[in-house]
């Protein structure tokens, strides 16, 4: 009985967030299926890794065409347990996993091919040098909630490619999306055991960073990043972490309002705010500030807020309900300290339980909440800034150093800016589709995370660098072996002075004093 009570305690349950609609129930894997699961990773990597990348690549262009053609089939599926709008899972997700693979099959075999060393020194001129990029073997992958299936997806396609198995860990909300990206990948070409899908919660998590695969890519909070990276630590596991962001959005007083009003209010409520890479913090121009507020605020009331399934709706529901608390807290903490709600701030019971109003805050302050911890949800606090100097100094006011983003009708204003502020990405007009950039890389500073995804520089992460090195006299004994001697001292100094003496006159006396410095080597 107290088996059967412990497995019944370790179950998973796929709800729809606009519903409540109970979608599947799923048993969590446990620490000994975790183990198996990983040793069936490695010995099936070993068959996966001797392939060529040419034929991993045919894998993945048959995995776009399948997801190309079940398009509005995923895109459901992810609006039914993530609850964000069609729209949005067409663009944001599939979309944006199509375009990832798109990236790999034209790139992958150029950026993992061996890469030629030069070699300057005259020591080393004899030698060929090059760079070979190895698979890690057993990469596992803990993704989130909020973009089920294009977080994943892309960091999967770039392990897989690079000869790499996966063990994928979902959020335990959103555990169908894996199994169905799982099954795309399957019917593509993948073998089973090189991507395999273990669905639970906190614990399974847990599980698969201290089983022994061989590196670990975390996307979730900060808390969490650094309870795995303090695990990982232990035992030297390399890590990427992507942690979330307080992404700020600053527009200069030369801005079109109505444009960069309509970027915040999509940047701020897109998947219901629910996006590392949404809009946190809104800095304005003190000449601009009631201008863009009234834009805001009118364009906010105009969102149609619904369950996602309806092509109309703008704004669906947040994933759950302890999401919304926070949501509720920050906006309580930030009116209890003098801020004011231009639109919103109040829950929409009459759809559901976790649908809440898109919300506009003026007047905001860093000495709040809302402008200093991650939100994650549908809130735009705008507060006002005075000069170029403030507005900066503001952005790079947080913990974290995700992206950012700044507005303005001259381009090299906004990139001198740009270059000040202390984030992975900053956009110049523009926010968020950095994300769906496949050749950009996607990571954060400070407690936004370490290490990159997406690009040339995700695809390095799946990847581990070997110095390959042939000598082309393999008969000849080298000059830096034994024995020393006086004579050895003098030829050196002199072969220094003849590559880096600064006089001409040195450097011909250097190349004297270092002839015959072969012909030395007697042992």
């Amino acid at each position: 009985m107290g088996t059967d009570l412990q497995i019944a305690a370790r179950k998973v349950v796929s709800v729809n967030p606009a519903t409540g609609e109970l979608l599947r129930e799923l048993e969590c894997a446990d620490e000994s299926e975790i183990r198996m699961v990983i040793a069936r990773a490695r010995t099936a990597q070993i068959a996966w890794g001797a392939i060529s990348v040419g034929n991993r690549i045919t894998v993945l262009r048959e995995f776009q065409r399948r997801l190309a053609e079940k398009k509005s089939e995923i895109a459901t599926a992810i609006t039914r347990e993530a609850g964000k709008p069609v729209a949005e899972a067409l663009t944001t997700e599939v979309l944006v996993v199509l375009d990832a693979a798109r990236f790999l099959i034209d790139n992958a075999y150029r950026l993992l091919g061996d890469e030629p060393v030069p070699h300057g020194n005259l020591v080393a001129k004899l030698k060929s040098g090059r760079l070979a990029r190895e698979p890690y073997g057993v990469i596992g992958i803990i993704s989130p909630w909020n973009y089920p299936f294009s977080i994943p997806a892309t960091e999967t396609l770039a392990a897989l490619v690079a000869g790499n198995a996966v063990v994928l860990k979902p959020s335990e909300f959103t555990s169908l999306v894996a199994l169905e990206l799982e099954s795309l990948l399957h019917a593509s070409g993948v073998p089973r055991d090189v991507f395999q899908v273990v669905v639970g919660d906190g614990v399974t998590g847990s599980a698969l960073t201290n089983s022994p695969i061989d590196k670990l890519i975390f996307t979730g909070s900060v808390a969490t990043g650094k309870r795995i990276a303090a695990a990982a630590a232990e035992r030297l596991l390399p890590l990427v972490l992507e942690l979330g962001g307080k992404d700020p959005m600053l527009v200069l007083d030369d801005a079109d309002v109505d444009v960069a009003s309509s970027a915040a209010v999509w940047g701020a409520f897109v998947n219901a705010g629910q996006t590392c890479l949404s809009v946190e913090r809104c800095y304005v121009h003190r000449s601009l500030y009631k201008d863009f507020l009234n834009a805001c605020a009118e364009k906010t009331k105009k969102l149609i807020v619904n369950h996602g399934l309806l092509h109309d709706t703008d704004v669906g529901p947040m994933i759950h309900q302890g999401q919304l608390h926070i949501v509720e807290s920050h906006v309580v903490d930030a009116v209890t300290r003098g801020a004011r709600v231009l639109a919103g701030g109040s829950r929409l019971p009459e759809l559901g339980p976790n649908f809440y109003r898109p919300t506009v805050l003026a007047d905001v302050t860093h000495q709040m909440r809302i402008m200093r911890e991650e939100t994650f949800g549908p809130v735009l606090p705008v507060m006002a800034f005075d000069s170029d100097e403030e507005a900066v100094h503001l952005a790079n006011d947080s913990e974290y150093g995700l992206a950012a983003s700044v507005w303005t009708r001259n381009p090299d204003r906004g990139d001198r800016l740009a270059r000040r502020i202390q984030a992975g990405t900053v956009m110049v007009n523009d926010l968020v589709s950095c994300f769906g950039i496949s050749e950009a890389p996607h990571g954060g500073r400070k407690a936004s995370g370490v290490g990159r995804a997406h690009g040339r520089f995700g695809l390095e992460e799946m990847v581990q660098l070997k110095y390959l090195d042939s000598d082309r006299m393999p008969r000849m004994k080298k000059v830096w072996w034994y024995h020393y001697g006086a004579s050895f001292v003098r030829q050196m100094k002199g072969f220094i002075d003849f590559q880096f003496a600064q006089r001409l006159r040195e450097r011909l006396s250097g190349a004297l004093r270092a002839a015959g410095i072969v012909r030395s080597k007697r042992l």
